[in-house]
């Protein structure tokens, strides 16, 4: 999906991919973040997605110029969920507004798995 921004010098289209690659990289940078996850809506289960296929862990709804973003992550074992989840709303909010230009309206943050790291 594309979404349309008029400018002074034209139109900017920006696909929502590229806006959940980008925020998936971002995301995963951040400390006590282990993961993405990808749920699985047969049977429920969230399975850590490879760097690869991040953007199937974020959800991107654009409207005009404003973005919502719904992160699907693992977090670390041991972590403060609340901190690591702040943390991940402040890095991409502020990253995310700076690549694309968008205001972020919203960002979900799902957790959907725990794991222990080496």
């Amino acid at each position: 999906m594309r979404e349309a921004l008029a400018t002074g010098s034209g139109n900017l289209i920006i696909d929502v991919d590229v806006v959940a690659q980008y925020a998936g990289s971002v995301a995963v940078e951040c400390f006590g973040i282990v993961g993405m996850a990808a749920v699985s809506m047969s049977d429920g289960i969230a399975k850590m997605l490879k760097k690869e296929n991040l953007t199937r862990g974020i959800n991107v709804e654009m409207s005009g110029s404003k973005l919502i973003l719904d992160f699907h992550v693992i977090v670390s074992y041991g972590v403060n969920i609340r901190a690591v989840a702040q943390n991940l709303v402040n890095n991409v909010k502020y990253k995310v507004e700076e690549f694309t230009g968008f205001e972020i309206d919203k960002i979900n943050v799902y957790v959907e798995g725990v794991r222990v790291i080496d």
